[in-house]
C-alpha cells in the first residue's frame, strides 16, 4: 500500500491579458478549493514588465499562492494545465513561446521535492532569475530554503534585486 503525504506546494500565477485582474482572482478562488487542511497563503498581485516576451507584450499581474494538497506533482500539473485551457490559454502546441496569455500557473516548488522530467521540473527551474516570482514569495515565504538551494528566498531576492539595480 503506498500512502501518500500531504505538501506544501508554492504556484505562480500570471496574466497580461484580457481582464488580468478577474483571470488572477479566478485562479486563486480554484487554487483555494485545491487546498487541504485549509492551508492558503498569498501574495500581494505585483504589476510587471514582460520578461522573455514577444516584443509589445503587456504587462502582467503577478502573484504567488501556496496550498497544502496531497495530489502526486504530475497530477497537480495536469489539474492546473486543464484550467489555464478552460481560461482561454492556448494548448502548448499552439502557442507562441511566453506569448501573451490570459493565465499561467506554474509550480515553483513542491515540498521538498526535486523533480526533473521533460515537462516537469520542481524547482521552476528559472524561480532564482524573476524578481517577478521571488518578490511575491518572499511576502509569504521569505526564509524557505527551496530544494537544491543553499540561501532562503529572501537571500535569493537580495542578490538578485542587487545584480538588476
Amino acid at each position: 500500500m503506498c500512502l501518500f503525504f500531504s505538501m506544501y506546494v508554492g504556484i505562480a500565477l500570471g496574466s497580461n491579458i484580457g481582464p488580468k485582474n478577474k483571470h488572477i482572482e479566478e485562479a486563486l478562488s480554484f487554487l483555494r478549493n485545491l487546498t487541504i487542511n485549509g492551508h492558503f497563503l498569498c501574495s500581494s498581485i505585483w504589476e510587471t514588465r514582460p520578461v522573455d516576451c514577444p516584443e509589445g507584450s503587456p504587462d502582467f499581474l503577478n502573484c504567488v499562492a501556496e496550498i497544502e494538497t496531497d495530489l502526486p506533482a504530475r497530477t497537480l500539473l495536469a489539474i492546473l494545465q486543464d484550467f489555464e485551457l478552460s481560461r482561454g490559454r492556448l494548448p502548448l502546441e499552439s502557442r507562441e513561446k511566453n506569448g501573451p496569455r490570459p493565465i499561467d500557473l506554474d509550480i515553483l516548488y513542491y515540498g521538498g521535492e526535486r523533480v526533473t522530467e521533460n515537462d516537469l521540473i520542481i524547482p521552476h527551474p528559472r524561480i532564482a532569475q524573476r524578481l517577478f516570482v521571488l518578490g511575491p514569495l518572499a511576502e509569504i515565504r521569505a526564509e524557505l530554503i527551496l530544494p537544491g538551494y543553499s540561501k532562503t528566498v529572501k537571500e535569493l531576492l537580495y542578490e538578485l534585486d542587487k545584480n538588476h539595480s
